[in-house]
């Protein structure tokens, strides 16, 4: 039963993120085991609620909350899924907010919820994101509570390159996460009134603009997330690394197509993403412990931060 349940969690990274598949075999066996575990629930919480519909995704959210209650009180499930994140939450030491709040970020987009300012953005973005980033840190063993604020701000750029390619697909789901006070300074304005109409053509230039201004606003969180790979083991270090990379390189394809909101979903081929990997090897063996030095990380338990363990301001600023 266990080894099914850890074969679909695979499959699901397998079908719904390639990116992410490619970076996790990268990782040590039990490592990656719970790493898949971890992301299985990210995504079937994010499909109870696109999938319920307009009318039901309160209802879902609301379900979703009281399975996590009852993950985190020891409470018997029924669902195999479940029951794997439990056990990894609990072996792990996941603190409880940070799966609460990326349920908050969701509830987020079941309010349909606008952002006015860039801080507002980063504010979702952290809670869909960023707590994945802080839970992988109980998963990989890091016990520095400074990279876990670098693994926070690596969620926050992954997610910002997220937007950045899915303005057109988000549009036709009814959402629009750029920041208005960022359309308004590129001449846009109350973009948010015409969701729910074909996505206007006026408003392709400056999208683009506020497009290529999120992508810079990513790359200063992945600088900020790459000052914490040397808290992590090696192995470890070169499968976050890759995902980063490939990452980035969607943002890179995204920037050669002229930040075009309506060229497509931006893709980054096999091909490249070995050669991706390939450089990250190359400097993961450069910070291995006899050639680096002594390295932030240990096998300690994980301390929840003082300052990270609810929704927080200081997380975000780079």
């Amino acid at each position: 039963m266990i080894d099914d349940a850890i074969r679909s969690c695979y499959r699901t990274i397998e079908i719904h993120s390639k990116s992410f598949a490619f970076a996790s075999r990268l990782l040590p066996s039990p490592v990656r085991d719970r790493a898949v575990v971890v992301y299985a629930w990210c995504r079937r919480a994010d499909d109870a609620i696109d999938l319920a519909g307009e009318e039901g995704a309160r209802s879902a959210l609301e379900r979703l909350r009281i399975e996590l209650s009852d993950v985190y009180e020891g409470r018997s499930l029924k669902d195999p899924t479940l029951t794997l994140f439990q056990e990894v939450v609990h072996d792990c030491r996941i603190h409880r907010s940070y799966p609460e709040d990326l349920l908050a970020g969701m509830g987020m987009d079941v309010e349909h919820a606008h952002y006015d300012t860039m801080e507002s953005l980063l504010g979702y973005c952290y809670r869909v994101a960023g707590t994945v980033g802080l839970m992988m840190c109980h998963v990989m063993g890091v016990s520095d509570e400074r990279a876990t604020r670098n693994a926070a701000h690596m969620g926050i750029a992954m997610q910002l390159t997220n937007i950045c390619r899915d303005v057109l697909e988000d549009w036709h789901r009814g959402r629009l996460y750029i920041p208005g006070s960022v359309l308004a300074d590129f001449g846009c304005i109350d973009l948010f009134s015409r969701l729910g109409t074909p996505f206007p053509e006026s408003a392709g230039v400056p999208v683009a603009r506020a497009i290529d201004l999120l992508l810079n606003e990513a790359d200063r969180y992945y600088s900020s997330g790459d000052a914490g790979l040397r808290a992590l083991s090696w192995r470890c270090a070169l499968s976050i690394r890759t995902a980063r990379r490939v990452y980035s390189a969607i943002g890179a394809r995204i920037r050669d197509r002229g930040c075009d909101p309506l060229a497509g979903r931006a893709v980054v081929p096999s091909r490249k993403k070995l050669e991706l990997m390939l450089t990250g090897l190359v400097v993961s063996l450069l910070e291995l412990p006899w050639l680096f030095g002594v390295r932030l990380s240990s096998s300690a338990r994980v301390t929840p931060p003082r300052r990270l363990v609810s929704f927080p301001d200081d997380v975000l600023p780079v």
